[in-house]
């Protein structure tokens, strides 16, 4: 299998602070990785490590096999959470720029930004000013900086902050496009929802240790699925009182039902079978949100 990006026992500390404790990732081509952690976590120095922006203090980050090296400008694409181009400065002037430090030819970048300006439904900010978009298409604007000069390996921080749902979608889709087109995409956010429908592997780091590291898909299935969601013709009385079921919510649909034994399940259906007929019963996965929130819980206890 081929990882173009490997970041193996890695550590920095900063004086008598530890940034990143002995991570290890290993990133696929053509895969969008989940980097997860709450401020402070150690994610943004993770990615800066990746990016060769700072060296580790142990370990070592190689990129397509090889270790730190001036192809890196060219290899890497990089979109930070916090939003750097200069606000006066017109878009394609700094974009066609940013693009001839990575190498691109002036006229390949001019004809690049026209296709992505196209792509965003957005030709028309091709001559604007930076300060004169709104916050979401300032983002869009950032991302095609990340993008202009066709990376390999892509570091994307906080990707869809600041956008509506619409730009939302038409970001995640372009970045599942990305991923298609065999980028390797090293990817950060806040939102576990994005999280979990982008990514097949994710590492949940908490105080620079990682906690959780692995398949979504495998990490999903070892934790107990304790929600389930039951629909009905009828009111369905006495939930409440079902052996191992700790709470009942009321939902315009239905009841989202809590239990702390998997048996109870089987009780819930079976009660509920007596007073109406059921249109829905389903044993709910725990979210992605709802296991960052146990074990980064559990850490700070």
């Amino acid at each position: 299998m081929t990882y173009p990006l490997i970041i193996d026992n890695v550590s920095k500390q900063y004086g008598e602070k530890t940034a990143v404790n002995n991570i290890q990732l290993r990133v696929k081509k053509g895969e969008i990785y989940g980097l997860l952690g709450a401020n402070g976590a150690g994610k943004t120095t993770t990615m800066r490590m990746a990016l060769g922006l700072i060296y580790p203090d142990q370990g070592s980050i190689s990129w397509n096999g090889k270790g730190y090296r001036e192809e890196l400008r060219r290899l890497m694409g990089y979109l930070p959470e916090e939003r750097g181009l200069y606000p006066k400065v017109k878009v394609s002037e700094q974009i066609i720029y940013l693009a001839e430090l990575r190498g691109v030819a002036r006229k390949q970048a001019d004809a690049d930004l026209k296709a992505w300006l196209e792509r965003f439904n957005v030709p028309e900010y091709y001559n604007k000013k930076i300060e004169d978009l709104s916050k979401g298409n300032q983002q869009k604007i950032q991302f095609i900086a990340a993008v202009i000069h066709n990376p390999d390996i892509l570091i994307l921080d906080e990707a869809f902050s600041g956008l509506d749902p619409v730009n939302v979608e038409l970001l995640k889709a372009t970045v599942k496009s990305l991923r298609d087109e065999g980028k390797t995409i090293l990817f950060s956010s806040h939102r576990m929802e994005h999280v979990e429908e982008l990514c097949e592997n994710i590492c949940i780091l908490d105080r620079s240790n990682t906690l959780v590291q692995g398949s979504l898909k495998e990490i999903k299935a070892s934790f107990p699925k304790e929600r389930i969601m039951l629909e009905t013709e009828q009111l369905i009385v006495g939930l409440e009182e079902v052996p191992g079921v700790t709470s009942v919510v009321k939902h315009l649909t239905g009841y989202e039902i809590r239990i702390n034994d998997a048996a109870a399940a089987q009780r819930i259906l079976h009660h509920a079978l007596q007073q109406s007929t059921i249109q829905r019963f389903q044993i709910m996965e725990p979210t992605l949100n709802e296991i960052f929130i146990q074990k980064v819980g559990r850490a700070h206890e």
